[in-house]
């Protein structure tokens, strides 16, 4: 009996205080963008009520503004069927785009859900209204963000379901459109082409790579930016590329600290 009581108690408490259920929605009014080298298109320095916060924004992705993580550039490449050049163009473009229109006071919805990923910094997932509407909504109805991430339920909508479609229906008017990353879609497209050379023996990985990249770098000029653009090469190899320079040909990677023969697979077809 008593162990049914004491059951019958920790149900009750579960029920009542929510354990891993939603936090009720934080209305931060008149917020204000702070400047900070980390800010991007969806995740940035915000003041609110005299305290600094970082804030993600959900169910959008803009493209990155470097090339840190280039698994992921290559996943936002491949989306918008642009070029990784192109992609961090975009996401420069994304970002200035939410500058001019955080420059004006905001107003931030959030349940301070943990939006941290990569990031060292604490940040939390937030919906922005700002005079012109939801600022994930004008991103991606102007072409600078995919529909990706994190979902939540945005106050006075009846489901995270509605708003994703809402969204989807944006991307494809801006598809339609040809705005932001869907016009540089259309211009690669249309760009005048020599005629077709017959099929060149190559692997499926390559020929993929070949449509992400508008062209090979050169080993002795690219920059260290540029290289690290490259699946598989960081920081530390981009400078000792650089260090090593100069090669006669992209056939001399090998000769790199570091690089061995499966490293060498992945990198030489990037090169000239």
């Amino acid at each position: 009996m008593t162990r049914r009581i004491f059951f019958t108690a920790v149900v009750f408490s579960v029920a009542a205080f929510g354990v891993g259920a939603e936090k009720d929605w934080v209305k931060l009014e008149h917020c204000h963008l702070l400047p900070d080298p980390a800010n991007d298109g969806d995740s940035f320095h915000v003041r609110a009520n005299e305290k600094e916060y970082i804030f993600r924004l959900y169910l959008v992705d803009t493209p990155e503004t470097d090339a840190a993580d280039p698994a992921r550039l290559i996943e936002q490449a491949k989306h918008f069927g642009i070029s990784v050049p192109q992609v961090i163009e975009l996401g420069e473009a994304a970002k200035l785009f939410v500058q001019e229109k955080l420059a004006e006071p905001f107003t931030v919805f959030t349940r301070m859900s943990d939006a941290m990923g990569r990031s060292k910094s604490e940040r939390f997932y937030a919906f922005v209204q700002t005079k012109d509407g939801d600022l994930g909504e004008q991103l991606v109805a102007n072409g600078l963000a995919r529909v990706h991430g994190r979902s939540a339920k945005p106050p006075g909508i009846t489901s995270s379901a509605t708003e994703s479609q809402k969204l989807k229906n944006l991307e494809n008017q801006a598809k339609q459109a040809r705005l932001g990353g869907w016009a540089a879609k259309i211009e690669q497209s249309n760009a005048p082409t020599a005629s077709p050379a017959p099929p060149a023996a190559s692997s499926p990985s390559t020929s993929k790579n070949e449509r992400l990249f508008p062209a090979k770098f050169d080993i002795n000029t690219a920059t260290e930016k540029e290289l690290r653009l490259i699946p598989g090469i960081g920081p530390v190899m981009a400078r000792r590329i650089i260090d090593a320079r100069p090669f006669r040909s992209a056939d001399d990677l090998k000769k790199v600290n570091g690089i061995g023969d499966k490293k060498y697979e992945q990198i030489r077809q990037y090169f000239q």
